[in-house]
């Protein structure tokens, strides 16, 4: 049975207004499907796309997704549809799911692809439950297709950090060196003259246990070592003028 959504409620109104915001360096620059007049804007646009869900740490090419380009260009699939492959794909889960806890996965979707963090520690942990009942990509498809993100971004805008409270901006944040990630390498590190290596030395080690051989008690023989004659009365006195003459 598919558990439904736990209900949470933002941690704050600003979430859910738009905010009177002063244009500047931090004013996200918008991609639109509809705003590339040739193949150049066309380009600019996929790597924007790149940069919102892989982030900048991560924009090489061997993390392309060809497939998936040439889809959009041609026209086959929305924007929205190549963010959900880019969110699929080998890379970002190779990058981001293997190397995260469901909350830390949660937290960094979130980010990506609805450009905003989690209301608070409630949301973070009623879509864990759908990443542990559901998987991953359902997860990803309950995000893409949700109300939230059709008002932003509908089908042709790339998704972009829609406000920036603190912090460095989301694409900047690598999520592979998490407090999880590196707990994780921290505990799997080899770590010389520590006593986890003798015991697994000690547990290695081949132990043969040595058979015992049973031996009967029954004809066994004890000699008796009583005394047929008494003791001699040999006592002496230990007093000190006993020994000596008196002067």
């Amino acid at each position: 049975m598919t558990i439904p959504l736990l209900e949470y409620t933002p941690s704050s109104r600003n979430h859910r207004v738009p905010g009177y915001e002063v244009p500047g360096e931090d004013t996200p620059y918008v991609y639109r499907l509809e705003d590339c007049t040739d193949n150049t804007d066309l380009e600019a646009m996929i790597w924007a796309a790149y940069r919102q869900v892989f982030s900048e740490h991560v924009i090489l090419r061997s993390s392309r997704q060809s497939d998936l380009e040439s889809q959009l260009k041609n026209r086959s699939i929305t924007v929205r549809d190549f963010v959900r492959g880019l969110a699929k794909s080998e890379t970002f889960r190779r990058l981001v799911v293997e190397t995260n806890s469901n909350y830390r996965i949660v937290e960094v979707c979130l980010k990506r692809l609805l450009g905003r963090a989690p209301y608070n520690e409630d949301e973070k942990r009623s879509w864990s439950i759908k990443i542990a009942t559901l998987g991953f990509d359902s997860f990803v498809d309950a995000l893409v297709d949700s109300e939230e993100y059709s008002t932003n971004f509908g089908d042709t805008t790339v998704p972009y950090q829609r406000r920036r409270y603190k912090d460095r901006p989301f694409n900047l944040v690598t999520p592979r060196y998490g407090d999880y990630w590196r707990d994780r390498l921290e505990t799997e590190r080899y770590k010389w003259g520590d006593v986890k290596n003798f015991l697994d030395m000690a547990r290695s080690i081949k132990i043969t246990p040595k058979q015992m051989t049973p031996v009967s008690t029954k004809n066994i023989q004890i000699p008796d070592t009583s005394r047929d004659t008494k003791l001699q009365d040999t006592r002496v006195s230990i007093s000190t003028t006993a020994g000596f003459p008196v002067r």
